[in-house]
């Protein structure tokens, strides 16, 4: 049995609500209306305490007086009738609600507590909800919308989960004027209840949702949203937009739905790690999303361009291009077939530039066709069709050399047959995917629209959308994730930790911080620790020089901007003058930690940190003296799979270090993946520590070793 209350939510044989009157200018009633005449087919009580009837309906006083017990109750009263109201329902039975009211935990502290009294409620009975403070769901196959805009009959194939109410309805006329239906739309509200996690995997389970967008302003259980995610995105695509990642986008967010919101860089490594494709706007999510649930998915990079202009057709490579698409050269074999049937004039290379050829149908269907099945391409992008929108325009200027013919006989004298034209996505297993300047007036737009095929207003966004195919592709290609396993918890790395905490500290110095990684087998330098010039000296000569002279203190935590740290030590007198030049700069007697030199100049860093709603997520990126500078870098939460940890190398923007490069050796990816993995398993082993700084991570020929350590621990008051 499936245990998501989505499935029993979104399909209700009856539903009752509370707040629908019969004045339009009304939210409950205008949401009553969209129920009933959008053509919903269950049944419907409205509960009113002083009408008799409601748009149409016979009304009930109390909820009491329903003549059975409804499958679903929706609130849109009062904040301070909710609760009582809900108990109401759970009195009689009614399982599932969907709460509009606004005023509970994005209110701050009294609404906090609201809306922990609905949840009481809710356990009691065993209500599950959505909400409070959302707008409602839209279930197209069965006709049920419930938010304040008319949705269009026709069910569609893209699903939507949003924290915000007003891009499951605000939208709906925008999106119908650009051809995109729902499967599902739901928005979460506060998500007391039931949240966009559960949306998630409900939408992932639904048959009829193709792909599946994500509107999000924060994530409370960071964990459990890559396990859900992990499992659909290998079927299904999954395309998200995240706002709160800024200063400003998070205090909206916590105003508008209480959402708790984490930094940008963090969110773009776990819609990685979950395998969710990032957009930067609603209008990528929806138009991204509808291309990606409509069409079949690209087999292999290759993109023709079909267009009646070398502008467009231009802007179209270049985007694909700069993408890592490739927009290839076609054959000689096949650039003579497309000669048949093109203006001599016009370019057969591709992109194939028609320089306006008004032949629509040489536009749209032989061109199109001859490259699909040529074996050349793997997806095509097309720019420049139009029929009726273009004559429509043209008809002032040429009416008299029709001889005052009207617009609607030119626009009926040859209508075009579309059957061939939209047709040939299926016919292929191939997407197309259409760019064009004119909207709806154009029959063109209007069958491609009609019949599932993305139209959109602007080349780059054509090509923008081939792209989001390109990375689903890259993602359902990717390694198997796989279930990380945690090893043993070591004995020596606990007893490390149990004596720092023991002894009050904050953080462990940095030798025994290494002492710590290299009991997980984590490859550190070689290294002793001196109280004394004479045993510094020593230590150095026989480590071998040069060396490396560091201040090792669990109370410094920031050498080198102390001056603490002295590297390439040559010879005896530099190992003095250096341990010297501590013991004065620190005005006490500071151990001092001698390191054999490690040889290599690309550095990394590796660490650990703790974040709101997703707890202890792994860092990997460029480091050295210039990682804060550069902030090239990637997360995951942990603990991580080998796979995961090898995806965060290809991440960066200087990965080009990670490979051959001036002579020097390609890194040893396994091993730095394993550095990375075992430091996600040390901090869900060692819940003591709150942060690792591993940096640099030195690259000596083509193996990583740790260079400095930084262990910070928990607050233990």
């Amino acid at each position: 049995m499936n245990m998501n209350p989505l499935h029993q939510l979104m399909n209700p044989r009856s539903i009752a609500t509370v707040g629908a009157g019969n004045n339009p200018m009304k939210m409950g009633t205008l949401q009553a209306l969209s129920i009933i005449k959008d053509g919903y087919n269950g049944k419907f009580y409205p509960i009113h305490p002083r009408e008799e009837t409601v748009i149409g309906h016979k009304a009930y006083h109390s909820v009491f007086d329903l003549p059975e017990v409804p499958d679903l109750a929706i609130l849109i009263v009062p904040t301070d009738q909710v609760v009582p109201l809900l108990d109401d329902f759970g009195k009689l039975g009614t399982k599932y609600a969907v709460i509009i009211t606004g005023g509970f935990k994005e209110r701050g502290h009294q609404g906090k507590k609201l809306e922990d009294e609905l949840l009481k409620i809710a356990d009691t009975y065993g209500i599950r909800f959505l909400g409070p403070n959302c707008i409602g769901i839209i279930n197209s196959q069965i006709s049920l919308n419930m938010t304040v805009f008319p949705h269009p009959a026709k069910p569609g194939s893209l699903g939507l989960a949003s924290q915000s109410g007003t891009y499951v309805t605000q939208t709906l006329s925008y999106l119908r004027r650009k051809g995109i239906r729902f499967s599902k739309a739901i928005s979460v509200g506060n998500e007391a209840n039931i949240d966009i996690i559960d949306a998630l995997e409900y939408l992932g389970e639904d048959p009829d949702t193709k792909a599946i967008g994500l509107y999000i302003e924060g994530i409370s259980d960071g964990r459990r949203f890559i396990d859900v995610a992990q499992k659909i995105t290998p079927h299904k695509p999954v395309l998200a937009q995240y706002v709160g990642g800024s200063t400003a986008g998070a205090r909206a967010g916590m105003s508008h739905t209480g959402s708790m919101a984490g930094p940008d860089i963090l969110y773009e490594g776990i819609f990685r790690q979950a395998g969710i494709i990032r957009v930067d706007s609603i209008e990528d999510l929806y138009d991204h999303g509808w291309a990606l649930a409509t069409q079949p998915g690209l087999r292999g990079k290759r993109i023709g361009v079909v267009t009646n202009s070398g502008g467009p057709g231009s802007a179209i490579a270049n985007s694909c291009d700069a993408g890592g698409l490739d927009v290839p050269l076609f054959s000689e074999k096949l650039q003579a077939e497309l000669k048949k049937h093109i203006p001599s004039h016009a370019a057969s290379i591709n992109p194939v530039d028609m320089t306006f050829d008004l032949d629509a149908q040489v536009l749209s269907v032989v061109v199109p066709e001859t490259v699909m099945k040529s074996g050349e391409v793997d997806g095509v992008i097309l720019h420049g069709i139009m029929s009726t929108g273009y004559l429509r325009d043209k008809y002032p200027h040429i009416r008299e050399l029709l001889g005052g013919v009207s617009l609607e006989m030119v626009l009926n004298r040859f209508p075009p047959d579309f059957t061939r034209a939209v047709s040939l996505p299926e016919k292929y297993k191939m997407p197309l995917i259409v760019s064009s300047f004119l909207d709806r007036e154009d029959n063109y737009t209007s069958a491609y629209q009609d019949n599932d095929i993305p139209v959109f207003d602007g080349p780059e966004k054509a090509a923008r959308a081939m792209l989001a195919m390109l990375q689903y592709k890259n993602i359902k290609e990717r390694p198997a994730i796989g279930q990380p396993v945690l090893p043993e918890k070591s004995p020596v790395a606990a007893a490390i930790l149990n004596q720092a905490m023991e002894k009050g500290q904050k953080s462990l110095d940095e030798y025994t911080a290494k002492k710590f990684l290299a009991a997980y087998d984590i490859p550190i330098t070689g290294e002793k620790l001196a109280y004394a010039v004479d045993e510094a000296v020593q230590y150095a000569v026989s480590l071998g020089f040069p060396v490396a002279v560091k201040a090792c203190s669990a109370e410094i935590l920031h050498k080198t901007e102390k001056g603490l740290v002295f590297l390439n030590q040559k010879n005896e007198e530099d190992v003095r003058c250096s341990f010297t030049s501590i013991q004065a700069a620190t005005a006490e007697e500071t151990p001092v930690l001698i390191s054999r030199m490690v040889s290599g100049v690309r550095e990394f860093i590796a660490g650990t940190a703790e974040y709101p709603g997703f707890g202890p997520c792994v860092l990997f990126g460029l480091g050295g003296i210039f990682a804060e500078a550069m902030q090239d870098v990637t997360f995951r939460a942990a603990p991580l799979s080998i796979a995961e940890s090898k995806e965060m190398l290809t991440d960066l923007k200087s990965q080009a270090l990670l490979q051959s490069f001036r002579g020097m050796p390609e890194p040893d990816h396994m091993a730095i993946a394993g550095i990375l993995q075992k430091l996600s398993f040390i901090v869900c082993l060692h819940p003591e520590i709150s942060e690792i700084d591993v940096n640099p991570i030195i690259i000596s020929d083509s193996a990583p070793i740790v260079a400095d350590a930084l262990i910070v621990l928990t607050n233990q008051q």
